[in-house]
């Protein structure tokens, strides 16, 4: 999962607005509203932000591991009526 809590704090640090970023160095506001939300933006993106807030990949977003899915049960499952064989 990947999060950019980071890119709101460093566009506080370096004073850079959102609409600044829109009106004036073409991040278009999709783009943003998919940061907001955490969503997927592309490399492209994260690099033209890392250069025009002038800093690292890690200053705008962190990457944790997804959460490890639940195992499966291997236990047969008792709720389901057995089914009669009519060649047996």
């Amino acid at each position: 999962m990947v999060t950019y809590e980071r890119l709101w704090e460093t566009m506080k640090k370096k004073k850079v607005s959102q609409y600044h970023l829109i009106h004036y160095c073409n991040v278009s506001s999709s783009q943003i509203d998919r940061l907001k939300k955490n969503c997927y933006v592309s490399t492209h993106t994260i690099e033209k932000l890392c250069f025009l807030l002038q800093c690292r990949v890690e200053d705008i977003m962190t990457v944790y591991p997804d959460p490890e899915p639940e195992p499966v049960s291997e236990e047969p499952s008792t709720s389901a009526e057995p089914v009669d064989d009519p060649e047996s």
